[in-house]
């Protein structure tokens, strides 16, 4: 069995897929900073101070020990108000949105060099089949015995 492990471990897709991961992880990092830290304070700004992540529905009480800001989402929530939190749904909507778009444009990237690989390739002529070239002896050996030239 841990042979059996070993080969599935090793094969080309199984690592290709833990690389993807791996680096998919990062990406997402990267991704949710350039929302966070970048276009939503953009988009903020465009909008007059338009903060999604303070839009939310208390939908229990706060604890009477709470001393915090009852606008704060990240310190209600802390503190184990059951909140829905809408703002916080669009701006990781807007991140898979940002997410998606850029994969997009680096397989449509890819797509086109493979295409254009694929028509400077030189064509290689296909090799006849062995039956064929065969025949194509017999032929040439029956015409060189019988003297004829055609």
């Amino acid at each position: 069995m841990w042979q059996d492990f070993k080969k599935f471990i090793m094969r080309g897709n199984v690592l290709d897929l833990a690389v993807a991961v791996i680096i998919g992880g990062a990406f997402t990092t990267i991704t949710k900073s350039l929302t966070n830290d970048i276009i939503m304070p953009v988009v903020g700004w465009l909008f007059g101070g338009f903060d999604f992540s303070s839009y939310f529905i208390r939908l229990g009480p706060i604890p009477a020990t709470y001393k915090g800001s009852h606008t704060n989402y990240a310190a209600l929530k802390e503190a184990g108000v059951p909140l829905f939190g809408y703002g916080e749904f669009i701006t990781v909507t807007i991140n898979f949105l940002i997410l998606a778009f850029i994969v997009f444009l680096i397989v449509r990237g890819v797509n086109k060099m493979l295409a254009e690989f694929e028509e400077k390739k030189p064509e290689v002529p296909a090799a006849e089949p062995t039956d064929v070239v065969l025949l194509r002896e017999i032929r040439d050996e029956l015409r060189a015995r019988r003297g004829n030239t055609d």
